[in-house]
């Protein structure tokens, strides 16, 4: 990714925080078997500062869409404790197979690691740390599968009130409705399959107390437009998005937010 790249996948930016679009299938961080992270570039986003900014929390590997980086010590311990403390509202979008009877619902159901040799694999765990999710169908839909029969999706609007590894990907599993393209726990074969459809589509953050909260949206990635345009989503929804958040961030420069 060149520094321009990057740069361009800056959604957010103010004195103290950055929103970028992670693209999906680059870890956030370097891990015990090295490669190229997206912390390696954060070079490019120091926009005058004497350090690059850090991570605040963190997506997995295959999820792409909103991303919260810190630009400086002070800025990366307050939003730690927004984190922390589950002020920072956060919405993914994904699409599942099959997809709940219900039209919203609650999951509660806590995780634990899989096994040691999995790595950060989970498991639904009765003694496991909890995990909390609230879900709401956006949409349903169906394509012609295999032998012409037609395979049903629904597009879900996630909201995790915790922060378990994984946590969306388990849930949505075990309840019989695995996210399309999870080679780990759901259906999709480990190499030549769909791109995981799990998107960080919004985040809102309290940053500033007398403000209101920051809001920032994501576009949608390519590989999830087919089917989530199949469960009714269109463009022009993006479109009035993406122009809903052009307005906020003159509005976001008006009030004096440096950059």
């Amino acid at each position: 990714m060149t520094p321009e790249e990057m740069v361009a996948r800056v959604l957010y930016r103010d004195g103290l925080m950055l929103v970028i679009d992670k693209p999906a299938g680059m870890a956030v961080h370097r891990g015990p078997k090295g490669g190229e992270s997206l912390e390696d570039h954060f070079g490019a986003l120091c926009f005058g500062l004497p350090r690059p900014p850090a991570l605040a929390h963190r997506l997995d590997r295959d999820t792409s869409g909103c991303l919260v980086l810190g630009r400086h010590r002070k800025a990366l311990a307050q939003l730690g404790q927004h984190f922390k403390g589950g002020r920072v509202g956060k919405t993914y979008w994904a699409v599942v197979e099959n997809g709940p009877p219900q039209e919203e619902g609650r999951i509660e159901l806590p995780l634990g690691r899989l096994d040691a040799t999995r790595g950060w694999w989970m498991k639904a765990d009765p003694t496991g740390q909890p995990a909390v999710t609230t879900w709401k169908v956006l949409g349903r839909g169906s394509i012609a599968g295999r032998e012409g029969r037609p395979q049903t999706f629904a597009w879900l609007a996630l909201e995790p009130l915790t922060g378990r590894t994984h946590q969306l990907r388990v849930h949505c599993a075990e309840m019989g409705w695995p996210i399309v393209g999870d080679a780990i726990y759901g259906t999709a074969p480990r190499a030549g399959g769909p791109a995981l459809h799990l998107h960080s589509r919004e985040v809102v953050v309290p940053l500033y107390r007398n403000r209101d909260p920051i809001r920032v949206t994501a576009p949608v990635p390519a590989p999830m437009r087919a089917l989530l345009q199949a469960c009714g989503w269109s463009q022009g929804q993006e479109a009035e998005a993406e122009a809903e958040g052009y307005v906020y961030s003159q509005v976001t420069k008006a009030n004096g937010v440096r950059s």
